[in-house]
């Protein structure tokens, strides 16, 4: 084999959920032993269990690995998910994943994006390249072509194919263009202690150290909405004003808008949650109230009440 090789184990699957964990454990210590890319792919068989969670339907479309908390990017209230790769492939489904489009190459690989989910026709993006300077790109061909607007910045999010919010690295605070990333002017002191902040219906949410930064009128002002929260990943945002953040103590939950807060589970013992969230990746099912964790090399976990 040479440097280039993948090695793909393709695992049929029927009603095996109490058997996964330990399965995938071997497999990825066997193939991390060998030393050369591996990909685990599980069919499942038309199980009755959860164990049907376990099936690839990007249509080959999405590959690689990721290294912080904030890859993935979707619309809580509709059918859009972009997931912004590292190394490999990078794309997205705006059906909910019936049919899969793929990104162009940008070089090396994503930290974490934006999509402009509010338009009827999806178009816009905003993206930031990982550990390549802070460099921000943008795209009004969903990810066809990718165009270079900067560098040394920190955090993204997008509200329409002009207007972006961001963190810039080695400075205090948020910052807004309303010109496409031609020009900066700083809106906000309050410091987003995770990569990307997300937008719903209008409004941005982020995280930090005090809490939960809202911004109301599309990222000119911003303020902690609610009491204090340590967070750094997140927010997960559901349909009404159900938020889900996450810290190092755990998963926290506010069932109005964050300005209350209750632990909703604890972290995996096994994981560290470090700031920004780096080699771990964590999400939430609004809708079964399930909470989502796994990190690179262990196997992933869920929390249900």
């Amino acid at each position: 084999m040479n440097e280039t090789d993948l090695i793909s184990i393709v695992i049929p699957v029927f009603n095996e959920q109490v058997n996964l964990e330990k399965l995938l454990k071997r497999c990825v210590k066997t193939c991390r032993s060998i030393g050369k890319p591996f990909e685990l792919i599980l069919v499942d068989d038309g199980s009755s269990d959860q164990g049907s969670s376990f099936i690839r339907v990007d249509a080959g479309k999405i590959s690689g690995r990721c290294e912080t908390g904030f890859p993935l990017y979707f619309n809580p209230i509709g059918k859009g998910l972009a997931f912004f790769m590292l190394d490999g492939p990078s794309g997205y489904t705006l059906d909910g994943g019936k049919t899969w489009e793929a990104m162009a190459a940008n070089q090396r690989g994503w930290g974490c994006g934006s999509v402009d989910f509010s338009a009827k026709k999806p178009v816009s993006i905003f993206a930031l390249r990982h550990e390549c300077g802070g460099e921000i790109y943008t795209s009004n061909e969903m990810g066809k072509t990718w165009k270079l607007k900067g560098k040394a910045f920190a955090s993204v999010g997008i509200f329409d194919a002009k207007t972006f919010v961001a963190t810039i690295e080695k400075e205090q605070g948020i910052f807004r263009t309303t010109d496409g990333a031609e020009s900066w002017t700083k809106v906000s002191d309050l410091q987003p202690a995770g990569r990307d902040i997300r937008v719903l219906k209008g409004l941005a949410y982020s995280t930090s150290a005090e809490g939960m930064p809202v911004s109301k009128d599309r990222g000119a002002m911003w303020a902690v909405q609610g009491e204090a929260v340590k967070c750094s990943l997140g927010p997960y945002v559901g349909k009404s004003q159900m938020h889900i953040v996450v810290g190092k103590k755990g998963f926290f939950q506010a069932a109005n808008g964050g300005r209350q807060w209750k632990q909703a589970a604890p972290r995996p013992p096994q994981y560290n949650v470090t700031i920004p969230g780096w080699f771990l990746n964590l999400g939430w099912d609004p809708h079964a109230d399930i909470s989502y964790a796994s990190r690179t090399g262990e196997p992933p976990y869920k929390y249900q009440k």
